[in-house]
């Protein structure tokens, strides 16, 4: 199944992981959205279920193996072409989760993974709405402690 013009949304995972006040990101390597710096995570696989592809997605991205701690939000991306359908559609589902190993390096269809500082974020290209879940997960951290 194509990821342009799809006949259905794509559900797809995120990982939220902290390492005190960085966040693990990283930089699109391919299309769509090459460039553009997100959180680590893509489509689920049949089969797999969330916390498996976001366990297996980390893994391939950035060379960590993770456990989701705690589902947090639900994302949905709509990116309209020129003529304003759908040319992509993804449900994308967030989990925060913790580091159990491995070694930070980027994946094949990464660019770079990287902790990035809070107060740096803003600086980078970053995919529309990340930057507004990231804010709303750290807030959330906040809360807890």
């Amino acid at each position: 199944m194509s990821r342009r013009y799809p006949k259905h949304p794509l559900v797809g995972i995120g990982a939220l992981i902290f390492q005190r006040d960085r966040i693990l990101m990283v930089e699109r390597g391919k299309q769509p959205l090459k460039g553009y710096w997100s959180l680590p995570g893509g489509l689920v696989e049949t089969g797999e279920t969330l916390h498996e592809a976001v366990q297996r997605e980390v893994l391939e991205e950035t060379g960590l193996r993770v456990q989701p701690v705690q589902f947090f939000e639900y994302f949905e991306r709509i990116m309209p072409d020129a003529r304003g359908r759908a040319e992509y559609h993804y449900l994308l589902m967030d989990y925060v989760c913790k580091v159990e190993g491995g070694t930070l390096v980027p994946g094949s269809d990464v660019a770079r993974a990287e902790w990035v500082l809070r107060k740096d974020l803003r600086a980078l290209l970053i995919t529309q709405g990340t930057l507004e879940v990231i804010e709303r997960a750290y807030r959330a951290r906040r809360r807890r402690t």
